[in-house]
């Protein structure tokens, strides 16, 4: 499979990923440096969200995914998941007519049950009104976890053997995955992370098996559209093989 584009971006890149995932790590050590409340890391981090939105809806990536909250983050301080919560709500409310006017279709990937009504409700009005939108496939992974993803659809294959539909023999690769989420979008091409750590951090298990990783100590709220394509540019000159030898 080729990625090839020959509508280059500025003449630097040989190709592009079809589907960039971020890890977007850095928020409070941001506020922090600057003197602020952690609070405010997350509002400028939504600041680099509309960035990068806007930068692979300009270059015409396929697919866009984005760690907003992770399974894991609920054992932070009480007050500061309130404020993320509410700062969710609020980006779900302003961000979603831009969205949709750019022909964006949204998506949020995750276990939103444990969200109040409130946020599910808003999730569903924004899916609702982007789900014909054909351009970029933006998802935002919300109480998401590798771990939930691949466990939730090995469920859904054991009711098929539980009811004799599947027998244990026939489980495949291709019939877990078509449990997973995103299973209908190309594979991650490209996993970034900002904010200097090194970890996957139970983001996407299986659907980046084959990915390149890029990581940058630059915090998110610092992430723009320069250090968005500098990566892609380290992307384009990745040799990817997927386990062959060329």
């Amino acid at each position: 499979m080729s990625f090839k584009n020959h509508n280059n971006i500025n003449n630097a890149l040989d190709y592009i990923p079809r589907h960039v995932a971020i890890i977007m790590d850095g928020n409070g050590r941001w506020a922090k440096k600057k003197g602020k409340l952690r609070t405010s890391g997350h509002k400028a981090g939504v600041r680099s969200v509309s960035r990068a939105v806007r930068f692979a809806v300009s270059h015409k990536l396929e697919a866009l995914t984005l760690y907003a909250f992770s399974s894991e983050n609920w054992s932070r301080p009480t007050q500061e998941i309130t404020a993320l919560m509410e700062l969710f709500i609020w980006a779900l409310d302003s961000e979603v007519k831009t969205l949709h006017q750019h022909n964006v279709r949204l998506s949020i990937i995750g276990d939103i049950r444990r969200f109040n009504n409130r946020i599910q409700e808003r999730i569903k009005l924004a899916e609702e009104l982007t789900k014909q939108n054909n351009g970029l496939r933006l998802n935002i992974a919300a109480n998401y976890g590798g771990r939930w993803d691949i466990i939730q659809g090995a469920k859904k294959l054991a009711e098929q053997v539980q009811e004799g539909i599947l027998h244990p023999d026939q489980i495949t690769e291709e019939s877990l995955a078509s449990y997973l989420c995103m299973q209908e979008l190309a594979p991650v091409d490209l996993v970034i992370r900002t904010g200097g750590e090194y970890r996957i951090s139970n983001f996407l298990l299986w659907q980046i098996a084959y990915a390149e990783f890029w990581f940058t100590d630059i915090l998110w709220p610092d992430f723009d559209e320069h250090v968005f394509k500098g990566a892609l540019n380290a992307f384009s000159l990745r040799e990817r093989r997927y386990g062959s030898v060329l």
